[in-house]
């Protein structure tokens, strides 16, 4: 996807360190991003400070709420931050609407993608909606740990699970006192990986 939008007339390479917020609520739409390395962090913020994680954007994969604002002219609903260094082309508008209509391979690409992302956010509303906290906590503990550990504060975590992060740090503590994990600042181990797994799957 990347390798043909930049050789689309109009494109342009767009860089940007992590952290950099790349668009927020209410931002017109500067253009399509095709990500040729990094990834992109999407998530909204209620009026109380409390952040929900939609979904990830990584290389060969798009933002929904780019393609929405493209596709109907409005401006953004969410916030898009850099979460590792990014490497991609930004195709305005004009350009992605050519590509669309004129590049089969593209807009395949395009449109498999948008279908994927769709069932991430069903993924989202899923575990909200059915899956209890002890769960989310630990199949969030399960998908970032490497080797055993991850670095993730509480809040970070209330964001990747969308709960509050008060309510994150007694799942935490109690899992703690289970033997489960052990904490320190800014990082988790975990103590007993296959208890941590069998807790992730048993509101599956």
């Amino acid at each position: 996807m990347a390798a043909i939008a930049a050789a689309a007339p109009g494109a342009s390479p767009l860089r940007a360190p992590a952290g950099q917020v790349l668009f927020r609520p209410d931002d017109p739409c500067g253009g399509f991003i095709a990500l040729r390395r990094g990834a992109i962090r999407v998530g909204l913020t209620s009026v109380g400070g409390r952040e929900l994680v939609l979904y990830r954007v990584r290389p060969g994969q798009i933002c929904l709420q780019t393609f929405a604002c493209l596709v109907e002219g409005r401006h953004y609903g969410a916030e898009g931050v850099a979460e590792q260094d990014i490497e991609a082309v930004l195709l305005p508008p004009p350009a992605f609407d050519r590509l669309m209509a004129g590049n089969d391979a593209f807009r395949g690409a395009v449109l498999g993608s948008v279908a994927s992302r769709f069932g991430d956010l069903e993924g989202v509303v899923q575990a909200l909606a059915f899956t209890g906290l002890p769960t989310r906590v630990a199949s969030a503990l399960v998908a970032g740990a490497v080797d055993g550990a991850l670095s993730i504060t509480h809040e970070m975590l209330a964001a990747e699970i969308g709960s509050a992060r008060e309510a994150v740090s007694r799942q935490l503590s109690q899992m703690a006192r289970d033997g489960l994990i052990t904490q320190s600042r800014g990082r988790i181990h975990l103590l007993d990986p296959a208890a941590v797994r069998r807790l992730a799957l048993a509101g599956a």
